[in-house]
C-alpha cells in the first residue's frame, strides 16, 4: 500500500475519533520521539524502539507524522520492517545484546547486588537478549 494510500485511509478513521483522543496520542507519540532523539546521544537508550512504539501514536492521531516517520531517512528502514515483518536487524540484534551485556555489567560493578538480585538482573537481561536474536531479519523469509 502506498503511502498516500495509508495517509487517505488513516484520515477516514480520525474523523470518527474524538479530538480529545487524537491529542492525547499526539502528545504521547511526540514524547516517545522526543525521547527517541535524545536516545541517539545517550548510550543504552533504544532510540528505535522508541520510533516503533511513536508510530501506533500517530497513526491514531496524525497521518502526516505517520508518514514522516515512515518515511524518515534514519528511522523509517526499522519501523516499515517492524511493521510489516516484526523484523530486526542483525546489526539492531547485535547493539542490542551489547548494549544489555554493558548495562548489566555496569550495574553489577557499580551496585553490587547480592546473589538474588544478580540471577534475576541476569534472567531479566537473557530472556530480552534471547526474544531479540530470535526475531526475523527483514526480508528474510523464515
Amino acid at each position: 500500500m502506498s503511502m498516500r494510500g495509508l495517509t487517505e485511509t488513516s484520515k477516514a478513521g480520525l474523523l470518527r475519533r474524538g479530538r480529545t483522543a487524537r491529542a492525547g496520542w499526539l502528545v504521547l507519540g511526540l514524547m516517545l520521539v522526543a525521547i527517541g532523539i535524545v536516545g541517539i546521544f545517550v548510550p543504552l537508550l533504544p532510540t528505535t524502539s522508541l520510533m516503533v512504539l511513536a508510530m501506533p501514536c500517530f497513526a491514531r492521531s496524525s497521518p502526516r507524522l505517520e508518514a514522516w516517520l515512515l518515511d524518515h531517512p534514519r528511522f523509517g528502514p526499522g519501523v516499515r520492517a517492524w511493521r510489516a515483518e516484526g523484523a530486526v536487524p542483525r546489526h539492531a540484534k547485535i547493539a542490542a545484546c551489547i548494549g544489555m551485556a554493558a548495562g548489566f555489567g555496569l550495574f553489577w560493578l557499580h551496585v553490587r547486588p547480592g546473589a538474588l538480585l544478580t540471577c534475576a538482573g541476569a534472567g531479566f537481561m537473557l530472556f530480552w537478549a534471547v526474544w531479540i536474536v530470535r526475531r526475523p531479519e527483514p526480508g528474510v523469509s523464515q
